[in-house]
């Protein structure tokens, strides 16, 4: 019986041991996987980190390395990175590079929650600051008093204090959140916070070397083997557990956006967006004014929902949208409803004023082309000016059809009569009545028609 048991005990650890040594095996043959982000960070770039994250945790990786370039992006897609960062089993090295490239705005904070944060040289990051809607505004404590005597600028402070306007208030609670938010992630991977304090309120930048030195990043490296080299054997906290990172010999596998991030990214871009707006506004209204060409309808229809698609998920302030709109419909109005320039000059300001303040951020790439905005307005006016000038000529056209277009024609006397007779006028016998005597074949100019008779008088008169 005790023999037995002995047996049995043996067996279970046996199993258990394997059980751990497979498991061993299993992450010391795990794979690391590289992640690219380059240029402005927005809903594609989100989904692209996220599910790159999520395949790397599925195939048991044993490393993510994030390369990033870029000058910042939208606050909603940079926040769900970092949580998808902080939530990964899987070690997550955000590398700045190659060099001359940055980590601005929301880089810096990407930077800040990743495990281990390096750079290559000549790279930068910084200049954190959330920016205002509608374009920058003076910071809390930024120049005022600057060039006055200490106590002078403190009493102006005091003076000024609960003074601000709604502006300066939205401005200083959004500063005041995004530095309680990068201090967060400072103290939590145990970086510099008081600097990341100073990025966000002064938008401060660092070089490579000397955010090494500051404490802001954990490394340099010239290049990916260097990076892998450096960070071999350094301990981590990763899920709440010390993690020590295992990458010599570690190939990194490259994960590409796929079909479905490339055309989010594709129609996110807000220039796409707002052409797919414009395409499908007038797709439609040409099917309503040509019942039955179906094709302008279909494509219409198609870019409109995709515009749609893409302004549910990007910044868009929905004042600009309704005058795009508006513009565009007013400019179509003209054609038909002829208006002298009224109607398409209004719309023409509408679509321009609607189209600049379109979209509600000025995070660097997510803004349209004031060259875009002004062609598109020229060319609008061009044709509203087109239309104007067609209309304006044809007023001053003869009329060519109806009674009103006998009057001032030739007639000829049918036969000699005194007051009234029969003349011919454009192939048609027509009953004239002439205040002077009339010989046959004379001519006659027609000044009036009532009704179906003509009044003449001899044309040498």
């Amino acid at each position: 019986m005790r023999s037995g048991l002995s047996r049995f005990v043996i067996y279970a650890l046996s199993a258990v041991i394997l059980l751990l040594a497979g498991g061993h095996v299993r992450a010391q043959d795990g794979t690391g996987f590289l992640l690219r982000i380059g240029g402005p960070i927005g809903p594609a770039t989100s989904d692209y980190i996220q599910e790159g994250l999520t395949t790397a945790a599925e195939r048991h990786g044993r490393l993510v390395v994030i390369e990033m370039d870029t000058p910042g992006g939208l606050d909603s897609s940079m926040r769900d990175i970092i949580k998808a960062i902080l939530a990964s089993p899987v070690p997550v090295v955000t590398y700045v590079s190659p060099q001359g490239s940055r980590a601005a705005s929301a880089g810096t904070y990407i930077l800040y929650a990743s495990h281990v944060a390096a750079m290559a040289p000549a790279t930068n990051l910084g200049a954190a600051t959330p920016i205002p809607v509608g374009g920058t505004s003076p910071l809390p404590g930024g120049d005022k008093g600057r060039d006055e005597a200490p106590g002078k600028a403190d009493e102006a402070d005091d003076a000024e204090a609960g003074k601000s306007t709604p502006a300066d208030a939205a401005s200083a609670k959004a500063v005041n959140d995004a530095i309680a938010y990068i201090r967060s992630l400072a103290e939590r991977r145990g970086r510099n916070a008081d600097w990341a304090e100073k990025a966000v309120r002064e938008a401060a930048s660092l070089s490579a070397e000397k955010a090494l030195e500051l404490g802001v990043i954990d490394l340099v490296a010239s290049d990916l083997d260097e990076l892998l080299r450096m960070i071999d054997g350094r301990e981590i906290e990763v899920a709440g557990e010390m993690v020590t990172l295992d990458t010599q010999g570690l190939t990194l596998e490259r994960i590409d956006p796929d079909w479905r991030t490339r055309l989010l990214a594709t129609i996110t871009n807000p220039t796409v967006a707002y052409l797919l707006l414009l395409v499908g506004i007038y797709g439609l209204l040409f099917e309503g004014y040509n019942p039955g060409a179906i094709l302008p309808g279909v494509a219409g229809a198609i870019c409109l929902l995709l515009a749609a698609y893409a302004f549910q998920i990007l910044p868009v302030n929905f004042a600009g949208l309704g005058l795009i709109i508006l513009g565009v419909i007013l400019m179509i109005s003209e054609i038909f409803v002829p208006s002298f320039g009224a109607l398409g000059i209004g719309g023409i300001i509408a679509f321009v004023s609607g189209s600049i303040i379109l979209m509600d951020t000025d995070v660097p790439g997510f803004g349209i082309s004031r060259t875009l905005i002004g062609s598109i307005g020229l060319v609008g006016g061009g044709i509203v000016m087109a239309i104007v000038w067609l209309a304006v000529r044809a007023r001053r056209r003869p009329v060519v059809s109806g009674m009103e277009q006998m009057v001032g024609a030739i007639a000829v006397a049918s036969s000699d009569f005194d007051k009234t007779g029969h003349v011919l006028v454009h192939g048609e016998i027509w009953q004239a009545t002439s205040a002077s005597p009339v010989r046959k074949g004379q001519k006659l100019r027609i000044t009036d028609a009532r009704g179906l008779d003509l009044f003449v008088e001899p044309l040498d008169s």
